[in-house]
């Protein structure tokens, strides 16, 4: 039985935690806020309560599993998991709108020939196709195995099988996202369509690699999932299956370094100086705090990845609403930016912000979430990792792009309550309240994230700063990663 000591309770971190114990280690998770969860956070006041993470689970296999493989309750009995449908409507900008049914490819190229016109289906269709086969081209290696010795296969080949398209008397392919939606979509509101599964993550589609088809096709192929209660309640669902492993949680606990002997990790120390002895570490954190905590050590990049910075935020307005959810309302609304070349050039950093972003709205339809006959309503908007700015003049922008999906929203307004980057680095600790993306192939690398593995033989890396990335289910995977090379060592290649 090994003595293994996790830095911080987010979600990636507690997936590993209590895969560890279960195989029969001791396991103590140090967190140095005063709960777990990372991300997964909830605000309430006045009866009204809001995720300030995550809002939806895409792919609820990743915790299915990890409840499976933990004790014998699975997922759902206990949290109330429900499946969204719509899995989202959108409003683009010339006003046309759509709404798409969960996880149904037929009903989604219906829904698309109704509401922008006989083809735009089919061409949704034909590219959901060519995205399952860059999903299962990469899925194992991005997704289910420890992060390949020779990863430069993944960063050199493009595994999204463009169209050939021609241009200027050359035939071309598709090498970036937007250039698959000009070219192979060719109707900008199925642009916006395509490119806003990358901006939730901080994706320029402009640089983007076709590869990041895989996230659209992720959502229609396995569906979009709520908590009921909030997504809150799956962080207390795995915090108790941790508990109930005999996993032991030290909360306001901060690890201010990583302590070696031999060349090989030795445990932790704690701010108030004590010295935790560990057989394992299990770090949790991002790319800058495991440097400062390494005291120096090149722990990172052993794998020949780098960490790259994000460059991308959320911002997210809770908003407490006056009168109850309309019967038939969509879970999630996707409100388009009206000019997105000034929206990306303002999210990339070559201009300042201006005009309406594109927003998330969601409108849960939970009735845990709201006093009787009102309604609780969560707008996010991606923006730079800055949290050292003012937001209020782009929150006011938010929130009038956000009435477009929720009729009378100002007469309705009860009181407003503004999430900023600064909270997130609050909450998380992650430089600048930057959001992790999921690892992708190709782009040479730049988006894959560096192994579970490090320079320091007996400390891992697991969350989504490190392989296979951001999101909630590859924060999991993520966990279960880690868990395997631990308990069966190096030569761990993943779930079969």
């Amino acid at each position: 039985m090994a003595r293994i000591a996790v830095i911080g309770a987010g979600m990636g971190a507690m997936a590993a935690a209590a895969r560890l114990a279960v195989a029969g280690h001791r396991v103590a998770v140090y967190e140095r806020t005063d709960t777990y969860g990372g991300a997964l956070r909830r605000f309430t006041r006045g009866g009204f309560s809001f995720d300030t993470g995550p809002g939806l689970l895409p792919l609820p296999a990743v915790h299915r599993d990890l409840f499976v493989k933990t004790g014998k309750e699975p997922l759902e009995a206990c949290v109330d998991l429900v499946q969204v449908d719509p899995s989202s409507r959108h409003v683009f900008a010339d006003g046309t709108e759509v709404s798409l049914p969960n996880a149904s490819r037929a009903g989604v190229v219906a829904a698309l020939d109704e509401g922008l016109g006989a083809g735009a289906g089919q061409r949704w269709g034909d590219f959901l196709v060519r995205a399952r086969e860059a999903w299962d081209r990469t899925r194992r290696p991005l997704l289910e195995e420890p992060l390949w010795p020779d990863w430069q296969v993944l960063a050199e080949r493009e595994p999204y099988p463009a169209v050939p398209h021609k241009r200027l008397l050359r035939t071309r392919r598709a090498g970036t996202l937007a250039e698959v939606g000009a070219w192979e979509l060719r109707d900008p509101r199925l642009a916006a369509l395509l490119e806003s599964h990358a901006l939730t993550y901080g994706l320029d589609p402009r640089t983007a690699p076709a590869s990041a088809a895989v996230l659209p096709y992720m959502e229609h192929a396995f569906g979009t999932w709520y908590v009921r209660g909030g997504m809150r309640e799956l962080a207390r669902a795995v915090h108790e299956r941790c508990l109930a492993r005999r996993v032991a949680f030290h909360f306001g606990a901060e690890v201010t370094g990583v302590l070696e002997k031999d060349g090989r990790v030795a445990g932790i120390e704690l701010a108030d100086g004590t010295a935790v002895e560990a057989d394992h570490v299990v770090a949790g954190v991002s790319p800058g705090t495991l440097d400062r905590l390494a005291a120096g050590r090149a722990v990172r990049g052993a794998s020949g990845v780098r960490p790259q910075p994000a460059a991308a935020a959320r911002l997210t307005l809770l908003l407490a609403l006056r009168g109850g959810r309309p019967e038939g309302t969509a879970h999630r609304t996707v409100v388009h930016a009206p000019d997105r070349e000034a929206e990306l050039d303002a999210l990339f950093g070559r201009a300042e912000p201006a005009g309406q972003p594109t927003v998330t709205v969601l409108r849960p339809g939970d009735e845990r979430a709201a006093p009787e006959g009102h309604e609780a309503v969560t707008v996010t908007a991606t923006v730079p990792a800055r949290p050292d700015r003012s937001w209020d003049d782009l929150a006011a922008r938010m929130l009038a792009a956000a009435g477009r999906a929720v009729p009378g929203l100002r007469e309705r307004l009860l009181w407003q309550e503004l999430r900023t980057p600064a909270d997130i680095v609050d909450a998380t600790g992650a430089e600048g309240g930057a959001v992790p993306v999921p690892a992708l192939a190709a782009a040479g690398g730049r988006l894959l994230h560096p192994s579970n593995t490090t320079g320091l033989p007996g400390l891992f890396a697991v969350g989504g700063w490190a392989h296979p990335g951001g999101g909630l289910p590859h924060a999991g995977m993520s966990g279960a990663l880690v868990a395997g090379l631990i308990v069966e060592g190096p030569g761990f290649r993943g779930s079969q």
